[in-house]
C-alpha cells in the first residue's frame, strides 16, 4: 500500500526531512497566496481555524493554487501506484508554518483519502512544537 506522508511546515525552521529513506517528493510554497498571518484577528488562530479557512476560500488564491497541485500530486500518485511504490511526501511550507501551509495540507489529506486507497500521516510540524 501507498502511504503519503504529508507536512505543514514554516521555511524559517527548513525543509521536512524525508524519514523513508526514498529522498524526494514535492515542497509547495504557499508564501504566493494572501496571508491571514498578516492581520491581528488571524495571528492565534491556524489554518484549522473556521475563520481562517473562510480568509482563504473566500480570498479565492488558494484554491487556485491547490487545484494546480491537486493535478500534479494526482498524477505522481496513481504512477505511484501503478509502480507498486510505498511511499511519497508532499509537503507544504508557508512564512510561520500556521495558516496557508496548515489549510493546504489538511486539503491534500482529504483529497487523497476521498479519490484513492492510500495511507495518509498528516503532520503539522510547527503546530506540534508550540
Amino acid at each position: 500500500m501507498l502511504s503519503v506522508t504529508i507536512y505543514s511546515f514554516s521555511f524559517k525552521r527548513g525543509i521536512p526531512a524525508d524519514e523513508s529513506g526514498n529522498g524526494g517528493g514535492y515542497v509547495f510554497d504557499c508564501r504566493s497566496t494572501h496571508n491571514p498571518g498578516k492581520y491581528e484577528q488571524f495571528k492565534t488562530m491556524t489554518g484549522l481555524d473556521q475563520p481562517v479557512i473562510d480568509f482563504l476560500e473566500n480570498d479565492g488564491e488558494i484554491l487556485t493554487f491547490l487545484a494546480s497541485v491537486d493535478k500534479l500530486v494526482d498524477h505522481h500518485v496513481e504512477r505511484f501506484l501503478e509502480r507498486g511504490f510505498t511511499h511519497l511526501q508532499v509537503s507544504f511550507g508557508c512564512t510561520g508554518g500556521q495558516h496557508r501551509s496548515v489549510y493546504c495540507a489538511e486539503h491534500m489529506a482529504r483529497h487523497l483519502q476521498e479519490k484513492y486507497a492510500v495511507h495518509i500521516e498528516l503532520i503539522h510540524r510547527e503546530l506540534c512544537v508550540r
